[in-house]
């Protein structure tokens, strides 16, 4: 499902994913959603948007019961990118390992790339991540 919608000055575009290849298809759309926005963001925004969407897509497939919905959103002050998963759990913050190759950096990088993290129960019995990067880089939206 893809649905797009413009009110006032807020644009959203919603998608669902539960699979790998899903999480491709779905950095293809950030970045076209980034494209198409106007005033344009700045290629560092942009791909601060990519890679946030991937990591959070990435994690809701891997660890938040395979299936998640993303909703982007932007506004006139801040992009937002909202995941949501199946499961109820939050995220937990793992020591990242840097020899076997297991992961545990995306969670430490969603934080450090992002103004604003929060996390909300639902819908049903999952969790939101909402994820608020600001368009102009260094100027926090909270």
């Amino acid at each position: 499902m893809n649905d797009t919608k413009i009110t006032n000055t807020v644009v959203s575009h919603r998608t669902m994913g539960d699979s790998t290849a899903d999480i491709h298809r779905t950095r293809e759309i950030a970045r076209a959603f980034a494209n198409s926005l106007s005033p344009a963001l700045g290629a560092d925004v942009a791909d601060t948007l990519v890679l946030v969407v991937s990591e959070l897509v990435t994690n809701a497939v891997r660890h938040g019961g395979g299936r998640y919905t993303l909703e982007l959103s932007a506004g006139p002050d801040a992009v937002s990118a909202a995941v949501s998963d199946p499961n109820p759990s939050p995220p937990r913050e793992v020591t990242p390992d840097l020899n076997g190759g297991s992961g545990g950096f995306g969670w430490h990088m969603v934080h450090r790339l992002t103004d604003c993290v929060t996390i909300t129960p639902g819908p049903g019995p999952g969790k939101t991540i909402n994820a608020l990067i600001a368009r102009t880089p260094g100027h926090s939206t909270e």
